[in-house]
């Protein structure tokens, strides 16, 4: 059935290349705004696209752009959103009344390390003590990170829970920047910190932030931190973005779509550009991205559930 589809499209794409909206669901300068800008870059680079138009749509962690994206795109093969793990908590913890199952899943992209750190005069020199005091009182511990129910949210929850903490009780404060939760941190207000590993790569390369662990399968090329899972806490969390067309898009619509955005993630211009921005390659094809989407919203509802976010 693929390769009939793939077939059918493909003398259609060659002959009028497409001209393609991608909605970013939030605010200019955060990932899901530099993932569809890169994503623009590389399609008009490469030939995949003609014309590409970025349009940002913020607002309660990607669900207002969601619901939009799913009305407006709607049989349309010409709109792509880029979307991630935070929008699958948002569509839980904000109750949307549009879920993620009326996208149709066209690549996963890309997967950004998440890092776990503490104040360099902190009192936890490890993730072994860190996780000992979450374990001993849950609610004492403060952690700091990025929107509610997101990725950082997400990674905190599993790893109280894995300490053998309440994790009901868990004690998170969400920042809409990491600069915002590093003055937290540094100011002493908060005990420990979550974001994407670059967002503090100069603040612990500086001395500044001592970090305990990262969240990937394995160490971070070049990163002298050792794993969650290294140290005894088995969890591993991506912080992972993806791109989706519209509902009801016809069969050839999207073999269009899906040729066009993987001639972009598999070329030289977006490897330079993930190595410039610290992106691990995270690809999955429509198919695998489709299953995978699935299980990972199981996965997250069952910790926003257990965290109390989701009842």
């Amino acid at each position: 059935m693929t390769m009939l589809l793939g077939f059918a499209a493909a003398p259609a794409a060659a002959q009028a290349p497409l001209d393609l909206k991608i909605m970013a669901p939030a605010g200019p300068g955060g990932g899901w705004d530099s993932a569809s800008r890169s994503l623009q870059q590389v399609l008009t680079a490469t030939g995949a696209a003609k014309n590409v138009q970025v349009v940002n749509v913020p607002g309660a962690g990607g669900t207002v752009g969601l619901a939009q994206f799913v009305n407006n795109a709607k049989g349309d093969g010409s709109q792509l959103m880029v979307m991630g793990i935070t929008m699958v908590g948002a569509v839980l913890t904000n109750k949307s009344p549009v879920g993620l199952d009326a996208v149709t899943p066209i690549a996963r992209m890309t997967g950004d390390p998440l890092v776990v750190v503490v104040p360099a005069n902190s009192p936890h020199k490890s993730l072994k003590d860190l996780a000992a005091a979450v374990k001993a009182d849950t609610s004492k511990v403060v952690w700091a990170g990025g929107s509610a129910g997101g990725a950082d949210h997400i990674l905190a929850g599993l790893i109280a829970k894995q300490a053998g903490g309440e994790a009901a009780k868990l004690n998170y404060v969400p920042f809409s920047g990491g600069g915002e939760a590093l003055a937290e941190m540094l100011g002493g207000r908060v005990t420990a910190g979550i974001s994407g590993y670059n967002e503090f790569e100069s603040q612990i390369k500086a001395g500044k932030l001592r970090a305990l662990g990262v969240s990937t399968a394995k160490r971070i090329d070049g990163v002298d931190v050792p794993t969650l899972k290294e140290q005894g806490i088995d969890v591993e969390v991506v912080n992972w973005r993806g791109v989706v067309a519209g509902p009801a898009i016809t069969a050839p619509q999207k073999a269009a779509l899906v040729a066009a955005v993987n001639k972009a993630l598999k070329s030289p211009e977006w490897a330079k550009i993930s190595k410039a921005r610290g992106w691990d390659d995270a690809y999955l094809d429509a198919d695998a991205f489709g299953a995978f989407l699935k299980s990972d919203q199981q996965r997250v509802e069952e910790v926003l559930t257990s965290i109390g976010l989701v009842k």
